[in-house]
């Protein structure tokens, strides 16, 4: 029953509002009310008169019905009566009618328009901590909502984020692609560095380098790839298929700007492209015309040796491969998740990014922390969970994440991320840095002198005596995210 009164509610005042709309205002003569030459059956005017400028006696005072929602109507969510500045985490996904209110038993509607979808998705924007404050840049964009690009004849699509999506984000862009069974990427290169995640399916891919050097290796979900800015590369998916995600040195990297070797031959005289390949112009006949970007393809053969092409220079240097086998790193487990780290430490030729994989437990969380030379770009991957973001010197603002959704934390901005759901909550944090590395509020307390840090924050010796002197990396936690009580063993 509630949920039909609130769904009559929000209707009824969308009705009201409707009627209000089109009601027929006092007609007079005026410049503006004119009748317009129009379709057959058309009546009335475009633009209303003079005459409704400003108070007018004749106007009828306003007598519509109240806006408030009575609580009768709605329903208030485990710990959103709770103290504002708990900041309790509001799971809105089972209540009817959610409104705005925080820390009470009533507080401000909502009475519409509004989409629900939207609310229940964003409910720390919605309904924001007690302790979010001052303005905030936007940190969050979801891949849901990017333009998404379709290759040729059902070969695969992809959906990009760039600052025209995300302003914030001027250090990197991401691309989400897919690829259909044995659907190619065409052969390519960048003017931008592009470090890869396999997500899903398995792929061969294959590069040359400056010096002549051939590489070829095969991917599957959980593996890592990367090709310097100027080194052209082919991704060719295998019977499955597969999906991706990409992520680039520069925030306004866009995916329609790719270098093609299509275009390469399209954008060339054909006498020229003839004498290069020491061939015949009606050799040419059969080019293609436009991109082909995203096409498909012949399967690959399974025996990756048939298309080794090596050349007098040879193979790359293992040292220098443009693969990482992620899936096969042992992850590094701690109490309340586990993480794994890949930076030009184990990956050499990605010299510029570092990047940690990482999963949190439900009631668990990424401890705060803050990154000392590196914006710091996410990915989300499997669960839900929020962070908020702090920025000098006296603002934060907390967003709310789901999977396929990007979150962008600027260089130092202090930041944790939350495990609001019922199942693991797994993220890729990206940093443009040599090695991977933060600072965590916990240890820097925690190394601090205690007589320091009680003067500080007026805190008792329990509290310091529980500061960590190593990094915890993620916090357990109860998965009753309405718990307040988290004293533990000195750590």
């Amino acid at each position: 029953m509630k949920l039909y009164c609130s769904i009559v509610h929000v209707c009824s005042g969308a009705l009201h509002l409707a009627s209000v709309w089109a009601l027929p205002a006092p007609q007079v003569s005026s410049a503006s009310n004119v009748q317009p030459d129009g379709p057959s059956g058309a009546s009335g005017f475009l633009r209303g008169p003079s005459s409704l400028l400003g108070y007018n006696p004749s106007i009828p005072v306003p007598t519509e019905p109240s806006t408030v929602i009575p609580p009768s109507e709605f329903e208030l969510a485990p710990g959103q009566s709770e103290n504002a500045e708990l900041g309790l985490y509001i799971d809105l996904s089972e209540v009817e009618n959610p409104q705005p209110i925080r820390g009470g038993t009533v507080g401000p509607t909502d009475p519409g328009p509004r989409t629900f979808a939207y609310d229940r998705l964003n409910s720390d924007l919605f309904i924001p901590p007690g302790t979010d404050a001052g303005d905030m840049t936007n940190a969050k964009w979801p891949f849901g909502l990017s333009h998404n690009r379709h290759g040729l004849a059902g070969a695969g699509w992809a959906r990009q984020q760039n600052i025209d999506e995300l302003p914030v984000a001027t250090a990197m862009a991401g691309v989400n692609m897919r690829l259909s069974p044995n659907a190619y990427r065409e052969l390519h290169w960048h003017k931008s560095a592009e470090w890869a995640l396999m997500l899903n399916g398995s792929v061969r891919i294959g590069a040359v380098n400056e010096e002549g050097q051939n590489f070829v290796d095969d991917l599957t979900a959980g593996d890592v790839w990367f090709f310097p800015p100027g080194v052209p590369h082919s991704i060719q998916a295998f019977e499955n298929g597969c999906e991706f995600l990409l992520v680039f040195n520069d925030g306004a990297f866009s995916e329609d700007e790719t270098f093609l070797v299509s275009e390469l031959f399209e954008r060339n005289p054909e006498s020229v492209i003839a004498k290069n390949f020491r061939t015949s112009v009606s050799a040419l006949k059969n080019l293609p015309t436009g991109q082909l970007w995203i096409f498909p393809g012949t399967p690959a053969p399974k025996d990756i040796q048939e298309q080794n092409v090596t050349g007098p220079a040879g193979f790359l240097p293992v040292i220098d491969s443009y693969s990482y086998h992620l899936s096969q790193q042992v992850p590094y487990e701690v109490p309340g998740g586990s993480i794994k780290v890949i930076d030009p430490t184990t990956f050499p030729i990605a010299s510029t990014f570092s990047a940690a994989l990482v999963t949190v437990q439900p009631g668990g969380m990424r401890e705060m922390h803050w990154h000392t030379t590196s914006d710091e770009w996410t990915y989300f991957l499997a669960g839900s969970g929020r962070l908020t973001v702090y920025q000098a010197p006296a603002s934060s603002r907390t967003f709310d994440f789901t999977a396929g959704d990007v979150g962008y934390v600027p260089m130092p901005n202090a930041h944790y991320l939350e495990n609001t759901g019922s199942v693991p909550l797994v993220f890729l944090e990206v940093l443009q840095a040599p090695k991977f590395s933060d600072i965590s509020v916990g240890q820097w307390l925690g190394l601090t002198a205690p007589q320091i840090v009680k003067d500080h924050l007026n805190v008792d010796d329990n509290f310091v005596s529980q500061l960590p002197k190593t990094k915890q990396i993620i916090m357990p936690g109860d998965k009753n995210l309405t718990q307040t009580n988290f004293s533990s063993e000195p750590l």
